[in-house]
């Protein structure tokens, strides 16, 4: 593991790094990279075109031609095919909705002293949000993440001959339509609130699966998970909850699963001193700011959890993901 090599001005470029969030967050929120995609502008045009003010609009411009997300020629400004390709919300690979909910996140950011100072949230809960475009941002920013992963994660997760999958918090049901896809004796079931049912039906008639893959509502933590599954999928649903709450949902898991069933648990991983990855052990404090007893959770502690809910062949799947991500797995016997 390389290890930061501090100086005082490494130390200030940490610190001030928000700068440059802060504008990307800006030029997503406001469509800049859209409005540019197609043809150059003057700042006076896209001012006029976006009705914003030219003073403030010019300098967001030139910020954003600093960070080379933009290209300027004269007086013109026009995405790069960078951002065309990644921050228009014309391309299929647009990622502004994950730019926005880290946007969403940042005032809670703001009072991590108090977090820390009182052990409670700061904020409410992004998942559970009662605003429509924070709710929008959040589902679909998590269907920006996995539509980067699923492919590279999908074919090293053995699902021949299993024909029903449970995708368990699956959100907008990216990963149960990558595991029907790649598995075609496969049918999924995405489990999860009422609210999130209009992203997962958008995502499920995008590739066509309405007949293999539906969407079923219901609190996972309130209740029992309904159903029998020879497979079970949890992609980043255990962070979100402590120690206590997640045996809980393990047992209802696992008691879903027929025997001889596998359980995929998808997390950010900790070392088992939990100083290291630096993703997860940020990550830890994102939970830590909304909710009352998430956190990320070590490689000791999640196999631990699975084998105290009756799993057995534990292990973990070598493959390299981004964040400090990892796939344990476990069997029903």
């Amino acid at each position: 593991m390389e290890t930061q090599k501090w100086s005082p001005a490494t130390l200030l470029q940490l610190s001030g790094g928000y700068w440059s969030s802060c504008a990307l967050h800006a030029g997503v929120k406001l469509d800049i990279f859209t409005a540019l995609s197609d043809e150059g502008a003057t700042a006076a045009e896209l001012a006029k075109k976006l009705d914003l003010n030219l003073r403030g609009l010019g300098m967001l411009l030139d910020a954003l031609a600093s960070l080379n997300l933009l290209e300027k020629s004269g007086d013109l400004y026009q995405s790069t095919p960078f951002a065309v390709e990644f921050l228009s919300h014309n391309s299929p690979a647009y990622l502004g909705y994950i730019i926005q909910h880290h946007h969403h996140l940042m005032a809670g950011w703001n009072l991590l002293d108090e977090a820390v100072r009182n052990g409670q949230p700061v904020r409410s809960r992004v998942s559970h949000a009662d605003d429509d475009k924070v709710r929008e941002c959040f589902e679909m920013g998590m269907f920006n993440l996995a539509m980067m992963v699923a492919p590279k994660i999908v074919p090293h997760l053995d699902l021949a001959g299993r024909k029903k999958l449970l995708d368990l918090g699956g959100g907008p049901g990216t990963y149960a339509v990558h595991f029907c896809r790649h598995y075609q004796q496969l049918a999924a079931v995405v489990y999860d609130l009422p609210t999130t049912r209009k992203f997962a039906e958008q995502t499920i008639a995008r590739f066509g699966l309405e007949q293999r893959v539906t969407f079923e509502d219901g609190d996972f933590m309130a209740g029992a998970v309904l159903g029998s599954f020879d497979a079970a999928w949890l992609s980043h649903i255990l962070h979100g909850e402590g120690p206590k709450e997640c045996a809980q949902l393990l047992k209802k898991v696992v008691a879903a699963l027929e025997p001889g069933g596998v359980l995929m648990v998808q997390e950010f991983i900790l070392n088992n001193s939990k100083d290291a990855p630096v993703f997860p052990a940020l990550f830890s404090l994102n939970m830590l700011i909304g909710t009352e007893s998430g956190q990320a959770y070590s490689e000791g502690e999640l196999l631990e959890m699975m084998a105290t809910a009756g799993l057995v062949d534990l292990k973990r799947l070598d493959i390299d993901l981004p964040n400090g991500a990892g796939i344990l797995t476990g069997k029903v016997p």
